[in-house]
């Protein structure tokens, strides 16, 4: 599974940056590509290009307040996910929507 996907908390910093880190390691654990961009007080960085969206399974937005550049992914399933969601289970969520794939 190829997965995009924006994280981006109220302060733009830790939370950002931890769950970026959380779904990367589960997604390589279980053996999928993935790259997150991240949008905080510091700007947007790793930012996703035309290509990484076309080629992407699915778009993960974890964010607490709203992102940029939504509008991106219009053809794309998107799965908005609350942060506290995604710390405490990031290997299960994404087990959970690889499942959900594969059954549309």
């Amino acid at each position: 599974m190829k997965i995009v996907g924006i994280t981006a908390c109220t302060a733009g910093i830790a939370h950002t940056y931890l769950v970026r880190e959380k779904l990367v390691n589960a997604a390589r654990e279980l053996g999928h590509e993935i790259k997150i961009e991240t949008q905080g007080s510091i700007g947007v960085e790793d930012i996703l290009d035309d290509q990484d969206i076309a080629q992407a399974d699915v778009v993960i937005i974890s964010a607490d307040i709203e992102i940029s550049g939504r509008e991106r992914f219009k053809e794309k399933k998107i799965l908005d996910m609350p942060m506290k969601m995604v710390m405490k289970a990031p290997k299960k969520l994404l087990m959970q929507i690889e499942e959900k794939l594969k059954e549309s």
